[in-house]
């Protein structure tokens, strides 16, 4: 079989090429190219540390190609920077900019890294059969539902399944994911045992490293710090600044620790709080999408997850009309921002579905 893997110039990825090419397939690397060098050139990348984009991308593109070099593999760069700005960095800035907390990586693997690289690379005349990445994930076929299932990986800590959510049939039935069934220390016992330079290369953690200013491009606007009543507890330069949970950086001074419980767009205002003031009971999540089952159209008991490192917790869920759903938890959870997604498990760890958070109640 031809495989086109997705090479990110780190362990995981390499060691999915290793691996695809040990098992006796063609294998091809391909790299995306997301940063655009002019547009962000006045960005000072030595206090910037390595990141998904990152100006350091040239330097990871130079330690995919030598990989390839070394396993004997074609390879090509495949520029994706035109569909990431338009999809992936006007929706961080739209969603910042109106108090929500948006997660790029979402809506990256979705549009660009499962959709754009792919289709470049054909659009450039390379032939393949499947395209593999270094996501933990397990992929499977489900012959009675006539469905392609996700589930959690083998190793749970690093496992990536609730970034994967809003893949769709189409594109589970094209790709390979070998890495689920392995741990990360596994990985890299495999990459020393294939000699790899990257066998303890450290991961990838963030978006982008930098100020999110440096993307926004946003003149500063005062507002006010409230709490929850509304009394004035001081000024701010941009709600855009800050995240729901958050508690350093304030520079307000209180009896107690304060943190960001509220971002209220109209009034450019931060809302702050103690920590028991950011507990809520239940959300409501939009744009409800469905992956290893068809859609739930009842209420059901789900393993919700509010974020990529958390562990499933239970939760009502209720669906309502314009494809939104009610989910409710059996114990309050905190910190829960608008903009990011809650994503749907089973009991044995497949990937139901997942929607985007539009708000919180107590």
């Amino acid at each position: 079989m031809k495989v086109l893997v997705g090479l990110s110039g780190g362990v995981d990825s390499s060691v999915t090429a290793c691996l695809l090419k040990k098992a006796g397939h063609e294998v091809i690397g391909a790299t995306m190219s997301i940063w655009d060098q002019e547009k962000f050139k006045m960005m000072n990348p030595s206090h910037l540390k390595d990141a998904c984009f990152s100006p350091h991308e040239e330097q990871d593109i130079e330690t995919a190609r030598k990989l390839c070099e070394k396993i004997g593999i074609e390879y090509h760069v495949i520029d994706c920077t035109k569909e990431y700005q338009k999809i992936v960095l006007e929706n961080f800035k739209q969603e910042y900019l109106s108090g929500r907390t948006p997660n790029p990586c979402v809506v990256c693997n979705g549009a660009i890294k499962f959709e754009a690289l792919p289709k470049g690379a054909r659009a450039k005349g390379i032939a393949f059969d499947k395209f593999a990445t270094g996501h933990y994930v397990r992929l499977s076929y489900n012959q009675e539902q006539k469905r392609y299932q996700l589930r959690m990986a083998k190793d749970e800590k690093k496992d990536q399944s609730y970034f994967l959510y809003r893949l769709s049939q189409e594109q589970l039935s094209s790709i390979l994911t070998p890495l689920g069934d392995y741990t990360k220390d596994e990985v890299r016992k495999i990459a020393k045992e294939f000699g790899l330079e990257v066998s303890d290369k450290k991961d990838s953690q963030d978006f982008y490293s930098g100020d999110v200013n440096d993307i926004l491009e946003q003149n500063p606007v005062e507002g006010n710090f409230v709490d929850k009543n509304g009394k004035i507890l001081g000024k701010h330069q941009g709600i855009w600044n800050f995240t729901i949970g958050q508690r350093r950086g304030l520079g307000v001074s209180a009896d107690r620790p304060l943190y960001v419980i509220g971002l209220n767009k109209e009034k450019n205002e931060v809302i702050l709080g103690y920590e028991e003031d950011g507990y809520k009971q239940s959300l409501i999540a939009n744009d409800v999408r469905w992956l290893s089952v068809p859609k739930i159209e009842e209420k059901t008991i789900v393993h919700l997850r509010l974020r990529s490192s958390q562990k499933p917790f239970l939760a009502e869920y209720q669906p309502i009309e314009n494809n939104e759903a009610v989910l409710t938890f059996y114990e309050k959870q905190k910190a829960i921002a608008c903009g990011q997604s809650a994503v749907f498990y089973d009991e044995d760890g497949y990937v139901l579905g997942g929607g985007i958070i539009k708000s919180t109640q107590g």
